[in-house]
């Protein structure tokens, strides 16, 4: 157990918040969030996904959720929402999961395939696919193509700053988009869905089957994929709304 970042500060009765960025993005891009959330007292950690496969992903998620003493609350973008309805399944500390931007899948179901499931998605066109090779596998990473990064992922987030989060972005295995569900935590635990209603990497259609499926409170705000990015005061908002109902 990592007892230096892992555990809430003596005293604090706030839930942690645990961060789960998708693709194409780091940890960084919850740095607005981060520094509301911390405003108001709650304890934060912000892991880096591996984003090489959803079973693994997971699994590295969940020794990260169980190093952490006292209830949590997980907020997953994108992938990231995949990834935490499969590592949080009977974890009793986990009182709420908040979707942003995000995918609630059921056992069977893959990211991409739910990604596809309407029209208006945007990403496909704009991803340049890599090969990889490490020593133990190969295989094809995803990039979104940085003269498009802005248009399909980060559109209300000045230029500026997405010239640097197209140059920095993180690829996903795309193995890791087909891999289909095995778990279900959202069944389980009250989850919130915000939608952005300008997102082109998932259509908002999408998104609302997914939350009403599900039985998520619903938020829709008029923003990009990149809403963290862009309104972090909205999503940080959105979490501790589901903090202060969820925890005892």
């Amino acid at each position: 157990m990592n007892t230096n970042t892992q555990q809430p500060s003596p005293g604090n009765t706030k839930p942690t918040v645990v961060l789960v960025h998708g693709a194409f993005a780091d940890s960084s891009s919850w740095n607005g969030v981060i520094r509301e959330l911390k405003r108001t007292g709650h304890p934060v950690i912000a892991p880096a996904n591996p984003l090489r496969g959803l079973r693994t992903d997971a699994d590295y998620l969940r020794s990260i959720l169980d190093s952490i003493d006292g209830p949590i609350v997980i907020a997953g973008h994108s992938y990231g929402g995949s990834v935490m309805s499969e590592a949080a399944e009977g974890d009793s500390d986990v009182t709420a999961l908040v979707y942003i931007a995000s995918f609630i899948l059921e056992p069977g179901e893959s990211t991409g395939e739910l990604a596809a499931k309407f029209p208006g998605g945007e990403l496909g066109p704009a991803l340049n696919p890599l090969p990889f090779r490490t020593a133990g596998e190969s295989g094809t990473d995803l990039y979104i193509q940085q003269e498009k990064f802005r248009e399909v992922f980060a559109a209300d987030v000045p230029e500026e700053q997405t010239d640097l989060m197209a140059a920095t972005q993180r690829p996903i295995a795309a193995g890791a988009l087909e891999d289909k569900a095995s778990k279900a935590a959202w069944k389980a635990i009250p989850s919130w869905m915000m939608i952005p209603t300008k997102d082109l990497n998932i259509p908002a259609e999408s998104m609302r089957f997914m939350a009403k499926r599900a039985n998520s409170e619903i938020v829709e705000i008029d923003a990009s994929h990149a809403v963290a990015v862009s309104q972090p005061a909205a999503v940080a908002d959105l979490i501790r709304t589901a903090a202060s109902v969820t925890t005892r």
